[in-house]
Order: C-alpha cells, then sequence, then structure tokens
C-alpha cells in the first residue's frame, strides 16, 4: 500500500481506474459482438459474453469503491470496507454465470453443430481479439497497480477478470486463425470450451479470497509478524503485548491487542505510548484502524 497518498487522493485513483474499466469493457462488447454475429463464431461471442460480463463487474467496482471510500458514520463506525469485499464475491458469482453460458452454447454446437463461420469477416474477428487482449492487458495491469497499492479487493477481482479476458482473447484469436488456415471449424467450440474452464478457474480463486474476507479471517502470516515487529520496538523490557486480533474490511486492516504495561506507569506516559505505537501502524499501513488496550502487568 502506498502510504504516501491520503485518503482522497487515494479513493479518487481508485474511482478513476474503475472508471477506465468501465469504458474500455463497453467498447470491446460492442466490438465483439458485432464481430461474432458477422463471423457466426461461437468462440467470439462467447468473449463478448465475457466481455459483458466484465462489464457488469466493473460496474459493480466502481460503485463499491465509491462506497468503500465514505468515511466511518453512526452506523459503520469501522467504515465501509466490506462493501468492497461483497463485490469481489458478486463478481465471482457473474463470473462462474459466464462460464456456464459460454459452456452450454459451446457444448450445444458440438453436439448439434451449428451455422457455417463467415470467411468474409474471419480476418475482422481475428483483428477485434487481437486488440482485445492488448486493451485488457494495459486496463488489467493498471487495476493491478492500483490494487496493490490501495489493498483493493474490488479492484483486484476486476483486474483478474480482464486478465482472464486477455488469455480468453488470445485463445480465440489463434483459434480463428488455425480455422482460416485448416478449415476446421469444430476448433470455434472447442476453444469456447477451454475459455469456460479456464473462467470457472479463476472464480473459485475469487471466491475463496473474498469470504475469508467476509467471514473476518486474520490477516495473513507475513502481516502478522509485522505487526508484531512493529509493537516490539516500543515494548523494551517494561512492557510486553498480548491477545492479538487481526482481520481485514475490504482495503481497510484492523488490529487490536492488550499492551501490558508496569502497574506503577502514570495514565499520561501509557496514552503517550499507544499513540507512538498507532503511528507507527499509520505511516506503516495507511489504511489501518487499530485498537490497543492498556493492561497492568499483574506478575
Amino acid at each position: 500500500m502506498n502510504d504516501s497518498l491520503n485518503s482522497g487522493e487515494i479513493n479518487q485513483r481508485k474511482k478513476n481506474v474503475a472508471a477506465l474499466s468501465v469504458i474500455s469493457n463497453s467498447v470491446l462488447v460492442v466490438f465483439k459482438l458485432i464481430a461474432g454475429i458477422s463471423i457466426g463464431s461461437i468462440g467470439i461471442i462467447s468473449e463478448a459474453i465475457h466481455s459483458g460480463i466484465d462489464l457488469i463487474a466493473s460496474g459493480i467496482a466502481f460503485i463499491s469503491v465509491k462506497k468503500s471510500g465514505m468515511p466511518p458514520d453512526k452506523c459503520h463506525a469501522y467504515g465501509h470496507g466490506k462493501y468492497e469485499d461483497i463485490s469481489g464475491m458478486a463478481e465471482a458469482l457473474l463470473i462462474f454465470a459466464a462460464a456456464g453460458i459460454i459452456l452450454w452454447e459451446a457444448l450445444q454446437k458440438l453436439v448439434f453443430g451449428g451455422e457455417l463461420l463467415s470467411e468474409e469477416f474471419l480476418t475482422v474477428g481475428i483483428i477485434v481479439m487481437l486488440i482485445s487482449a492488448c486493451a485488457n492487458w494495459i486496463v488489467s495491469s493498471r487495476l493491478f497497480k492500483v490494487a496493490d497499492e490501495t489493498g483493493s479487493i474490488a479492484l483486484e477481482s476486476d483486474g483478474w477478470h480482464l486478465r482472464t479476458d486477455v488469455y480468453t482473447s488470445l485463445g480465440v484469436f489463434s483459434g480463428l486463425i488455425l480455422i482460416k488456415i485448416t478449415g476446421l471449424e469444430i476448433i470455434d467450440p472447442l476453444i469456447a470450451v477451454g475459455i469456460s474452464l479456464i473462467i470457472i478457474h479463476t472464480a473459485y480463486g475469487l471466491v475463496k479470497r473474498s469470504f475469508w474476507d467476509l467471514t473476518d479471517k486474520s490477516l495473513p502470516p507475513e502481516d502478522a509478524r509485522e505487526i508484531e515487529n512493529i509493537i516490539l520496538q516500543y515494548c523494551g523490557e517494561s512492557c510486553s503485548y498480548a491477545r492479538i486480533r487481526t482481520r481485514k474490511s475490504g482495503p481497510d486492516r484492523h488490529v487490536e491487542f492488550d499492551l501490558i504495561v508496569p502497574p506503577d506507569m502514570d495514565v499520561v506516559s501509557a496514552h503517550a505510548l499507544t499513540e507512538k505505537i498507532e503511528e507507527h501502524f499509520y505511516r506503516h499501513y495507511g489504511q489501518i484502524y487499530v485498537t490497543i488496550h492498556i493492561e497492568p502487568d499483574k506478575r
């Protein structure tokens, strides 16, 4: 996470890149549908469906990052970060839906056949798929960069939507070239089946990740070690800590622990010590909620 940015700048960057994803997907859906219908390719139409689901997901991501950036209020004292976790889960379920539609259409064409592909527009389809792969690579790379800097699961999920689209578009691109060379149109529905399986694999990973955050799973071990190291820097020989509890809510981390201080330490000194620890956490992580409970050492 980029600690040099304030919360306003972070939220604006998240909204900007989410809006870029919406615009990019809107354009690609139109071009893929035109190309797919013109050629009669289930592979390209499957890609159009995939991009349509991506567009819905991008819209959900855009709304969720706007909501998650709202400050805490009376009803949401810990902020609105869970909106991003819900968005990640919704996007993953949409990917499953897209995979089901693509798989059904592809199997229908494999079993019952379909209209012959239009060779007249085959080159157009090849060009559209290549442009789609390049555009989605650029936008997904941008989404991953901002997601990494801000800890946004919604943007990361959206990035994986588009990165999957890159691989599937390249698959269709390669398949269309093979069809053009060999004339074997069965390659088209076979590619669509492959696309659906790749999408299902991606969706599973996103569901698992979003589910963990929604159920307040503890932060990863590497974060736990960092948190303990920060606390230890301020403990010295006189203080210690106990009962560290962590969780993630969208882009926000939450840390709670007991700080055990000497029984003769005055309130002002104990408060000053907690402020130093909290300030270190804010500098290191940016968006984090820290709750420290002071306990006297009873040994």
